[in-house]
Formats: structure tokens, sequence, C-alpha cells
């Protein structure tokens, strides 16, 4: 059975606290998962959230700052350790080429796995997958930082009407599907556009044009909201958001589930995040996130 979900592992900006762990994401999507910024711990907080190393398939660093990615080393061990059977392939910022290598080999390890390694240099299309297509956008802060965007393919709806009005019936509906026509009927005559599922997951960033690109239509968007909005100008300065800009992007963007994490250790009360982010009007389902949650994709309309 199919499972899309993000299990969210840990939620704390730049340094972690007594009730969040260092940034890391895994999205469960069908058959696979993708492990986004592993910060220092991420490989106890897969325990707890019972994820195993061989439950990875995909790893994606937005960029190179150490609560989301000190977690690399130990992840890739576990990998190895574990000799998980399939390729594991890693994407993150070219830039950023020695840092990966140093966290990669930080230890002696024995190397079991084919771990590729697929860096990003630009806005564009990284890997295309029966599934999904995965893309990466620039992001604005102060070193270079990349957000990424899962996208389902469209597929199409049976219209159980329009197959009984051309009377299609029986073996011949999964005839339809597989071979498009059937005598004069053709699947779209019997079937609508059913709009492929997206997921975008952007972390340290100001607003930019990428933000906008990778939340447009999302279903889930996981975006960073370190700051609250009277701290606006600490957040333009150090290249981050506020809950309600997040807020803001998700709303002009048509999100329908909105993460907002990320948080900065100033603040002690998470439900003025989802205050803020309401003021800003976004009316979706929102989810202030925290450590070990899990929040399911939504549902197709």
């Amino acid at each position: 059975m199919s499972v899309r979900e993000l299990v969210v592992l840990g939620t704390a900006s730049q340094v972690p606290t007594r009730h969040r762990n260092h940034n890391g994401y895994l999205l469960r999507w069908d058959g696979e998962g993708i492990l986004f910024d592993p910060g220092e711990g991420t490989q106890r907080q897969m325990l707890r959230a019972g994820v195993a190393a061989h439950d990875l398939n995909r790893i994606c660093v937005t960029h190179f700052h150490g609560d989301h990615c000190l977690g690399l080393a130990g992840v890739i061990q576990r990998i190895n350790l574990d000799q998980v059977p399939h390729e594991v392939t890693a994407h993150y910022p070219r830039s950023g080429q020695h840092f990966f290598e140093r966290l990669r080999h930080a230890t002696a390890y024995r190397e079991t796995v084919a771990l590729t390694e697929a860096p990003v240099a630009a806005d564009g299309i990284l890997a295309v997958t029966p599934s999904y297509t995965l893309e990466a956008r620039r992001l604005s802060h102060p070193v270079e930082s990349f957000g990424y965007r899962l996208i389902e393919p469209d597929g199409r709806r049976i219209l159980p009407d329009r197959l009984a009005a051309l009377g299609v019936a029986g073996p011949d509906v999964g005839r339809l599907q597989r071979e498009g026509r059937i005598g004069d009927v053709t699947l779209e005559d019997v079937s609508e556009v059913r709009r492929g599922q997206r997921f975008a997951f952007v972390m340290d960033t100001r607003l930019c044009e990428g933000v906008h690109a990778l939340a447009e239509g999302c279903d889930l968007l996981v975006i960073e909201s370190t700051f609250l909005d009277e701290d606006v100008e600490l957040a333009v300065d150090h290249g981050h958001l506020t809950a309600g800009q997040a807020a803001a992007v998700a709303r002009d963007a048509g999100v329908r589930h909105l993460v907002l994490t990320h948080f900065s250790q100033r603040y002690s009360d998470p439900e003025e995040f989802e205050r803020q982010a309401r003021a800003a009007g976004f009316t979706g389902e929102l989810t202030v996130a925290y450590d070990l949650q899990r929040v399911p994709v939504p549902k197709r309309r």
C-alpha cells in the first residue's frame, strides 16, 4: 500500500533545544524515502521515529550550514553499516563539494553501498522517476542554498457514467486504460485529468523568486519560519523568513497544507507562529511542526 507522508525528525534552527533536535525531514513517497537536511542527531531521531537506513533512496541537502548537514556523516555511515541493498543518491550544492566530501569521509569506515553524488549547480530537473520529477531552485541565503520540489506526473481519473454511456464495461475498462482506445472510444472520452501531487521543501532563505516557484500549487509545503514578524529585520539580515512571510507565500501559491518549521530558540510559544500565519491570510491546513510528528500528504481532491 502506497504511503505519502512527511516524518519530522527535527525542527530547531542553529542549535538544538531540550525539545527540538536539529533539522531532519523524511518524505515517504510510495516506496521511496527522501531525507532532507540531516542535521546533527538525525540518526538517533530516525531510530525514535521508526525510520531505517533501508528506507532512504535520496538525501537532499539545501546548504552547508551545520544545522542542516552535520548529521550526514552518521547517516552515510549507517547506510553502509546496514548494507542498504539499493543505490542512494545525494543532492547538495556543488559549491559545497568539499564540505560534502569531508562529511562523507569524516572517519574511517567500510564502504559497502553505492552512494551516488549528484550535486546541484543551477535551477532545473535533478531526477525523473515513474512516480515523480525532482527539481531544484536557487534560494537567497548567505551561503549557496537550493530548495527542492517533487512533482507527480498527471494521471487520468475514470468517469463511470461516461463508461456506461459509451457501453464500456468489464475487462474492456482495463484494456482501455492500457491501450488508450477501444474501437471509437478513447481514454479521453471516459476520463478527466487527475493532477499529480506536489511537494516542496524550502529552508534557509529570504523572500526570492525561487521561494515562490517552489511553493506554486503545492499540496504540501515545508518551509522555514525562523522568526516572528516583529523580527523581520533580523530575518532579512540573516537570510530567513518570518511566519507571516512564509504564510503569505503559501497563500499566494495556493498551498493546501503548510508546514512551518526551523524555529529560533528565542521563541517559547509555538502557537504564536500559527497566529501570525493566520493573520497573514493563509486559510488552508496548517501545521507548526514538532519533532517526531507525521504529516500526511493531503488526499487528492
